[in-house]
This record gives structure tokens, C-alpha cells and sequence, in this order.
């Protein structure tokens, strides 16, 4: 009999095309899935497009194999990807995402359907779309879902959605998102009639109660820590100064971006104000701004109020302004502007200081040596707008089972 590992028919690549790339952490999971019985990912990114310079010379840094396009999705054409039998992709969501003024009729909204317009020309097996969770309730999915109809643009594919909760596939955020997986029906037909389903969570906030669900065959972990998972490793390291490394002719695709930056180099010490390090010093373990009320301090001879009377006077909604990390839990989600405690839950759980770029990379799931380039906002941003590399895994885990799996060794 012969071995998974040996039979080449299996081992045949999977091409995929990433579509609003950032930094890369989509295809980083795909790469990071090794199928049992093989010593390789089966994925192999040809192309992306990223319209940020800084992002899109992360990306091209560490998927070298791939033809990476920096600039407007509009101007791109994939005419010599067609064989690529997935396509991966996050088009913007500032339009849903719940900090923002949720307007459907923001223009970045419309950004997925260049998104389709690929999906068009390419006709992939498979398609991933991933957004925030608003996104499923959003006027925008219902138009999505309408072009899945006979006649019009995407007749030839079914969707199915859910949103699902990084948490639940071992990463150590809480961070909830629309996956939207589009199946080919030829695809479907080779699958018994079923749509490539949604990965089964792997982990559980409530692991002792789990029961199992249909389809389960392994019992559910507990949900992962941040500080084991984390805080613990940066423990041990330095905080540092950004190293100063300008760009120039030889950083990939010749933008002359500043870098590269491995990811421990990141882990980047911050001169907050004296009036934020009396705030910090007085949060408490799993404390928030909330903590402030009441509080004082002595500056330069005189009593200064810690806390705002925004803050005093804001009693409901999220409590997370100023919030310490609870090391016991996943972290909070992590967005564009983590490093600063004043947009959420993005203290130390202990130190008094906010967290770095360095710990919400490898919160993200990021590897020590992946590499960075950008400014350290530019590079903060990219690791907020990423898609979870151990999310992105378990995706990868079911589009390899639906191409490569059940008898089926490479395209018909």
C-alpha cells in the first residue's frame, strides 16, 4: 500500500491566489497546514494584491513564490492565474466594523465585488471571503448571496457562512468573523451535494461541559490563555527602541520600504506621558477605566484627576477603555491600534505598560521569523487587519479535504 506521504497525486500543489493580502496572515495558515501523513503544506500562494506598499512588502518577503501586486485591486488582472483553484480574501470592512459609522455606503464596502470580478475570470473551486462579523447582517451579503442565483454573476458557485470565533481554533483572542465559503458546484457534486463545510472548533470556553456535536470525534481543549500563551514567552525579552533600517533598492518588489523587522524585533518600548503612567500603575489586574474614578495624583506640585469626566460619565457599553489584559483568557480582539490602551483592553495584564507590536503579532499567531516592513504604525496595522494565522489553518484544513481528500488527488 502506498503511503500518503510518498503518493505524489496527493501531494499536488494547491495553487491560491490572496486578495487584499496585508501582511499575510490568511496565507501564513494555509502554509502553516501540514496534512497527516505529509511533511508539507499542500498550498502554494502564486499571487496577491495589496494595495498598502508597506503590507505588500511583508508579504512579498515571506512568500517569495508568490507575484505580488501592490497597488489597486481595479488595475489587476489575473490572467495568468486561472489554474489557481483558490482564492483567499478580506476586502475592507470599516463600513460594517462596529467602531466606525457602520455606513453601507461607504465606497470600501464595494471593494468585494473586484473581489467577485476575480472570482469571475479565475473560477476557483473555492473561494473564501472573510469580514466582521456585521458583515452576515449586512446589505452587502444579501447582494452577495443574490449573484449566487441562475443567471446571474457567480450561478456556478453556493455559499455557505458563519461567523466564527478565533478562540475556538486555539488562538489566544477572542475575535469573531464572517467566513463566507463559496464551493463550485462541480465541486459540490464531486462532495456528495455538500458545500465545503466550516471547520469544527477545536477548543471550547467551556471545555469541562462540552458535549459533542454531530460530525465530533475528538472531545474540545479549553480556550487558550493569553498569558501562558504569550506573556509568558515576552517575559524574557528586552523592550527595545525600533531599529532605524531605511529602505532601499534590495527590500522586496523595490518600494524602499523600512525593514525587514523579525517579529521579536517588535517588541518596541513606548515613552507614555507621566499622567498615563499614573493611570496605568493604579489599574488592577483585569481592571479598566473605570478604576480611574476618584482617583488622584500629585505632578509637579499639583493634584491632577485621573480619571475624565467622559469616562466618569460613561457607565454603559464596553468597558474595555484602559483594560488590562486578563492573562487567564483570550485576549480582547486585536485591532490597527493596539499599542494604545486608550482604544481598549490592550494593557499588560501586570506591567504597567501597553502591550507591543511584538505580543499582539504572536497574539495574531505570527511566527518569530516572519518579517516585517513598514514604520511601527504601518507594521501596527498590519497586524490588526490580519486574519488569525491558527483561524486561517483550520480553513485550510477543510479546503484541503474538499480538494485533495476522499479519494480525490487533483483537479477533474
Amino acid at each position: 500500500m502506498t503511503s500518503p506521504a510518498s503518493d505524489s497525486s496527493r501531494a499536488e500543489p494547491i495553487k491560491v491566489i490572496d486578495l487584499f493580502a496585508g501582511a499575510g496572515g490568511f496565507s501564513q495558515g494555509f502554509h502553516e497546514y501540514v496534512p497527516e501523513g505529509h511533511d508539507s503544506s499542500p498550498f502554494d500562494s502564486v499571487a496577491a494584491v495589496e494595495f498598502d506598499k508597506a503590507a505588500a512588502s511583508t508579504y512579498a518577503a515571506n512568500f517569495p513564490n508568490a507575484k505580488v501586486h501592490a497597488g489597486d485591486i481595479k488595475d489587476w488582472d489575473p490572467g495568468d492565474f486561472t489554474d489557481a483553484e483558490v482564492i483567499l480574501g478580506g476586502p475592507p470592512c470599516q463600513g460594517f466594523s462596529g467602531l466606525g459609522k457602520e455606513d453601507e455606503n461607504d465606497p470600501r464596502n464595494l471593494l468585494w465585488q473586484e473581489y467577485i470580478r476575480i472570482v469571475q475570470k479565475v473560477e476557483p473551486r473555492i473561494f473564501i471571503m472573510e469580514n466582521v462579523d456585521r458583515f452576515f447582517r449586512s446589505g452587502q451579503y444579501h447582494a452577495l448571496e443574490q449573484i449566487t442565483k441562475k443567471g446571474e454573476q457567480l450561478e456556478n458557485y453556493e455559499l455557505s457562512v458563519a461567523i466564527l470565533n478565533a478562540a475556538d481554533y486555539g488562538v489566544p483572542q477572542a475575535r469573531k468573523r464572517t467566513i463566507v465559503i463559496g464551493t463550485r458546484r462541480d465541486l459540490k457534486k464531486d462532495l456528495e451535494e455538500q458545500t465545503v463545510p466550516h471547520p469544527l472548533p477545536t477548543h471550547d470556553r467551556k471545555a469541562d461541559k462540552w458535549q459533542p456535536q454531530f460530525g465530533e470525534t475528538t472531545a474540545r481543549r479549553q480556550w487558550v490563555a493569553v498569558g501562558p500563551a504569550v506573556f509568558d514567552k515576552t517575559a524574557r525579552a528586552e523592550l527595545q527602541d525600533f531599529p532605524d533600517r531605511p529602505g532601499d533598492d534590495d527590500s522586496p518588489l523595490k518600494l524602499r520600504q523600512p525593514g525587514p523587522y523579525l517579529t521579536p524585533e517588535l517588541h518596541i518600548r513606548r515613552t507614555p506621558e507621566p499622567l498615563s503612567l499614573a493611570r496605568y500603575a493604579v489599574i488592577p489586574p483585569g481592571g479598566n477605566r473605570n478604576d480611574l474614578r476618584g482617583k488622584w495624583a500629585i505632578f509637579e506640585d499639583r493634584c491632577v484627576y485621573l480619571s475624565t469626566p467622559s469616562w466618569d460619565g460613561h457607565k454603559a457599553g464596553s468597558g474595555d477603555v484602559m483594560g488590562r489584559m486578563h492573562a487567564d483568557r483570550p485576549s480582547v480582539t486585536i485591532r490597527t491600534e493596539a499599542f494604545k490602551p486608550e482604544k481598549g483592553r490592550y494593557l499588560h495584564p501586570e506591567e504597567d505598560r501597553p502591550i507591543t507590536q511584538y505580543e499582539a503579532a504572536l497574539i495574531q499567531g505570527f511566527p518569530e521569523d516572519f518579517k516585517w516592513y513598514g514604520t511601527k504604525i504601518q507594521i501596527a496595522r498590519q497586524i490588526g487587519n490580519a486574519v488569525p494565522v491558527g483561524l486561517a489553518k483550520a480553513l485550510a484544513s477543510v479546503v484541503y479535504e474538499a480538494l485533495r481528500g476522499r479519494g480525490r488527488s487533483s483537479q477533474d
